[in-house]
């Protein structure tokens, strides 16, 4: 009994997880009017059976039996590219939570910059708020996409001067101004990138990322750290194991929290 219990919950949490996944994949797409056109025929359907309407429910019963070859003809093109996305592997991000799908794609772009030695500059906000600094910058607030931050960082862009603000899964900002260091210890053949990069961390709890556009040699600094020449798994490795940190604090934030309002 008990087993079943737990199955019968793992189910609905399992049906409730891709339904949630599927609306996240159809927003913003014409497949949302449309659903919301069959939530309301669905509405009525259900009403006029309720309210003993014969001619109308017999008429809505019919539309439904036919409308499921319609909805596959009007989105045969949609369905041809979902199945494709599962042979592809990239259904799977839609399971994954924001954030992780976020580092994937900024490694990916990371990777790209590199072996084009593409110049870049990414600062990854953590508890520190970067407000003063988004302020000056270029407000994006879009997710993050390998996309999008390759076209920000290429040479011919009027963004690539400058830092991108990333925070969680969103774009906040780009070609902000950071403050460089003035750490004497501090080489002085390293580039202003590199500079601004461990002047940030000195005053925040963020973590930079840098591409050399002369080299292509990754760097990052974390709390006035700064280390040269770091693979892109590690990398990726880094920033999931960062945001791994962070959720379990917030976790035990908000649990703190609830045991205070009990007490």
């Amino acid at each position: 009994m008990h087993k079943e219990i737990l199955l019968n919950i793992l189910d609905v949490i399992v049906l409730i997880s891709i339904l949630y996944r599927l609306l996240l994949l159809i927003k913003g797409t014409r497949a949302v009017q449309v659903l919301l056109g069959v939530v309301i025929i669905g509405i009525i359907t259900v009403g006029s059976i309720y309210l003993k309407l014969e001619t109308t429910s017999w008429l809505l019963k019919n539309l439904w039996t036919a409308g499921v070859v319609i909805l596959v003809v009007i989105f045969q093109p949609d369905i041809r590219s979902a199945l494709a996305q599962i042979g592809s592997g990239k259904l799977t991000r839609l399971f994954m939570r924001e954030e992780i799908t976020a580092i994937k794609e900024l490694v990916s772009a990371i990777k790209e910059c590199s072996n084009k030695k593409i110049g870049m500059l990414i600062v990854v906000e953590q508890g520190t708020g970067l407000k003063d600094i988004i302020e000056k910058g270029v407000k994006i607030n879009g997710d993050v996409s390998h996309e999008i931050l390759v076209s920000i960082f290429n040479p011919r862009s009027p963004l690539h001067d400058g830092a991108v603000i990333v925070k969680g899964s969103k774009i906040v900002a780009a070609a902000c101004v950071l403050p460089s260091t003035e750490n004497p210890a501090i080489s002085k053949f390293l580039g202003m990138r590199h500079r601004a990069a461990i002047g940030i961390t000195e005053v925040s709890d963020a973590l930079v990322i840098v591409v050399s556009e002369e080299t292509g040699i990754i760097s990052f600094s974390h709390n006035g750290i700064f280390e040269r020449n770091v693979d892109a798994d590690s990398l990726e490795k880094i920033l999931i194991d960062i945001w791994k940190k962070n959720e379990r604090r917030f976790l035990k934030k908000k649990v703190d929290n609830n045991e205070n309002k009990v007490v």
